[in-house]
């Protein structure tokens, strides 16, 4: 006899509901590190679905620093920033992070998610409203409802729409944007944002997590791209986890902010510091971010993203406007999206199709994400791979739009 189950039954109905919804997330194990050409099972795969943009992850300085650092000052953080766990490589990661974007302090968080959870948790209240960009990160948002502030969401981008949010909300409050938009790869109108919470006084924050590293000057993300600074974006939330091959977060701000945050960011105050360990094999990738070997990075992934749109542009699916490293092709059903994904793996490519809630209904898609780490060849093998895969599902569903494959 089957034992009886002690799970509630609207877990098992909440289950059932995603699996007949074809949403169902589950884990998929790796047998080789975080590099283009990557083993699942035993199979060989080249993977298009990693945010490690220039292919730091692997990289055999972070590999000796993280040894290095964890020789001299151990592996575990032993207690929070406030208690005992800010060690010397920490102090000497932050001071590298505010010198290279300008700003007077930078505080580490053990992740990004963490580190808007704190921010805006502690920055906004009941009094304080929130106005945020419909499409941005789940943290951010979260970050609002841990706040109970009132949230507004203006419209993707719309800078109008924005501002006639603020003008319906309490003074003092907090605009909040996304730098480039994970599931869409498109960069927010930061500087027309900024200009916005000026004239309104309120506070502007920025969660540039897929931009850093990646775009602008120095690889200074969208600061530098939107010609902005530590006065006109006076709080900007970095993540260490992609571009930078690592792991953690960082807030960098004033020193006014900085000691506010210290107080009252609870994510901050009560959670255990990152490994001393990170940090150290943080700060080597950060070096190389601003070295001659950064900078051509950038320059083999821009190349990768040109090639790219040029290759997919005659295929019958309508581009994103994106020009970073993630590359959306929208299906629209989840089923579909999930057959195409499959198909691409039995052509050795690797691309995870995401789906609702991650991105809204009927807008399931192929999140390609480009890095540097790709060869010219890997990059010809997707774009192959691609016109193989969705032609022959165009023929298949006879849709009558030749531009659009959307199945739904």
């Amino acid at each position: 006899m089957k034992p009886a189950s002690n799970t509630p039954d609207w877990v098992l109905a909440a289950l059932e509901e995603r699996r007949q919804q074809d949403l169902m997330r589950r884990t998929i194990t790796l047998d080789s590190p975080q590099i283009p050409h990557t083993q699942i099972q035993s199979q060989d795969y080249t993977a298009f679905c990693s945010n490690d943009y220039l292919g730091l992850a692997n990289h055999p300085k972070l590999i000796k620093a993280l040894n290095d650092t964890a020789q001299a000052y151990g592996v575990g953080g032993g207690s929070s920033h406030l208690v005992c766990g800010h060690l010397a490589p920490h102090q000497a990661l932050e001071e590298a992070l505010a010198d290279w974007l300008g700003y007077e302090r930078v505080m580490l968080f053990s992740t990004g998610y963490m580190a808007n959870l704190g921010v805006i948790s502690a920055l906004a209240d009941k009094n304080r409203p929130i106005v945020q960009d419909k499409l941005n990160h789940a943290s951010l948002i979260d970050g609002a409802l841990l706040a109970q502030a009132q949230l507004r969401r203006y419209l993707h981008g719309d800078v109008e729409s924005a501002q006639k949010l603020i003008a319906r909300s309490a003074p003092g409050g907090l605009l909040i944007t996304d730098g480039v938009f994970s599931m869409d790869g498109d960069i927010a109108p930061l500087a027309e944002l900024s200009q916005l919470a000026n004239q309104h006084d309120w506070m502007f924050m920025v969660d540039d997590a897929h931009g850093l590293g990646c775009l602008g000057e120095n690889g200074r993300g969208c600061l530098a791209l939107e010609g902005l600074d530590a006065t006109s974006l006076p709080i900007l939330v970095g993540t260490l986890g992609k571009a930078f091959g690592t792991a953690g977060a960082f807030v960098a701000t004033s020193n006014d902010y900085a000691d506010y945050l210290t107080q009252f960011a609870r994510p901050y105050v009560y959670t255990t510091a990152m490994s001393p360990a990170i940090a150290g094999a943080t700060l080597a990738s950060l070096q190389l971010i601003q070295s001659a070997e950064g900078q051509e990075r950038r320059d083999r992934l821009a190349r990768h993203i040109t090639y790219f749109r040029q290759r997919v542009q005659s295929l019958p699916v309508t581009l994103m406007p994106s020009n970073t490293a993630i590359q959306p092709i929208v299906i629209g059903d989840s089923k579909a999206a999930i057959a195409i994904s499959e198909q691409l793996k039995v052509l050795g490519i690797w691309c995870t199709a995401i789906r609702p809630p991650t991105v809204p209904v009927g807008s399931a898609r192929l999140r390609i994400t480009l890095s540097a780490a790709h060869s010219d060849e890997d990059l010809v093998l997707l774009c192959d791979s691609l016109e193989k895969v969705l032609t022959a599902k165009l023929l298949n569903a006879k849709c009558l739009n030749p531009k659009r494959l959307n199945t739904k």
